[in-house]
């Protein structure tokens, strides 16, 4: 963990803020659940909490859950199935180290003080080890089950962001569209270290200033290099524009690992099918694009888990982990 920010270093926030984002470099994450489902939506969390202990033990620096509240047939991807808070709390319990993301909760879908007291509660009982992801979403199918406007989420989105951001001060004064916090009620527990890290995703119906501006970091999408390199420069293009200080990028990667090392690349959803040559290159070169961490999904993946698990650990994370 870094205690101080020195002048080449992201804010200092919490243990695992400061542990997989570090500038100039690049870290391996995996997502949740860690098994492979591609013919159907709903995966069978198959040895799910046994699976997080090994990625913990071989040195992946982050898991990453996702909020899926309903199952939408045509979204396709049921996700780890559990309440993403819920499970935060069993990871912690099970794991020691490794870092523990949500990608992302969809801010417009919760109310803003529940997701405040959750978070800070996983945050503290994983020891500092938690990475919010925070999103407008993206299925417009879950919100008349909720009651909920889908035009009007990117308004609700910001609101909630200020009202998370307020229940990390002690008794807060804010009047939101959430609730009014009149300085008289406080929220227990705070952040391990005084403040939740706020990864932004994708745009959540936000100016790309404002993106920049308001989040502790940017979660994007695969893209080919250039583009990829073009977006990253754009957003702390932005950052510096607003005097502030640089933040960290991530990005999703679906891989399937072949048996053999030099196998090249073919497309699958998202990402591709290779060996570990191709994939230790495409990493190395999207590391200097700007990139600090990279979640790995093997959904897709053709090989048994944990020997996939075994070979990254093995074969990947000495080059970025070292």
């Amino acid at each position: 963990m870094l205690d101080k920010t020195g002048p080449a270093a992201f804010p200092s926030l919490n243990r695992a803020y400061n542990t997989v984002f570090r500038p100039g470099r690049m870290s391996i994450g995996l997502v949740v659940p860690l098994e492979a489902y591609p013919h159907g939506a709903v995966p069978d969390m198959a040895r799910h909490i046994e699976r997080a202990r090994l990625a913990d033990s071989l040195g992946f620096s982050a898991l990453w859950l996702r909020d899926v509240p309903f199952n939408v047939p045509s979204f396709g991807d049921a996700g780890q199935l559990f309440d993403p808070f819920v499970y935060l709390g069993a990871l912690a319990a099970s794991t020691r180290d490794i870092a523990l993301g949500v990608a992302s909760i969809v801010l417009p879908l919760r109310h803003p003080a529940h997701v405040a007291k959750a978070a800070a509660s996983a945050d503290v009982l994983s020891g500092g080890r938690l990475l919010l992801g925070v999103a407008s979403g993206d299925r417009p199918d879950e919100y008349p089950a909720l009651n909920m406007g889908f035009e009007d989420r990117g308004a609700r989105f910001r609101d909630s962001l200020d009202y998370i951001r307020a229940m990390a001060e002690n008794y807060p004064r804010r009047d939101t569209a959430h609730g009014t916090l009149s300085g008289g009620i406080d929220m227990l527990p705070k952040p391990a270290s005084g403040r939740l890290p706020l990864l932004i995703t994708g745009g959540s119906q936000q100016s790309p200033d404002w993106v920049a501006r308001n989040g502790d970091g940017w979660m994007t999408y695969p893209r080919d290099a250039a583009a990829q390199g073009r977006v990253v420069g754009e957003y702390r293009h932005r950052i510096a524009e607003a005097g502030l200080p640089d933040k960290p990028v991530m990005q999703s990667l679906y891989v399937d690992l072949a048996s053999q090392t030099g196998v090249p690349p073919q497309p699958i959803h998202l990402g591709f099918r290779s060996g570990t040559d191709h994939l230790r290159r495409y990493l190395t070169q999207f590391r200097d694009l700007g990139i600090n961490h990279v979640a790995l999904n093997l959904r897709f993946n053709g090989a048994d888990i944990e020997d996939t698990m075994r070979r990254l650990a093995d074969e990947i994370l000495p080059e970025f982990h070292s």
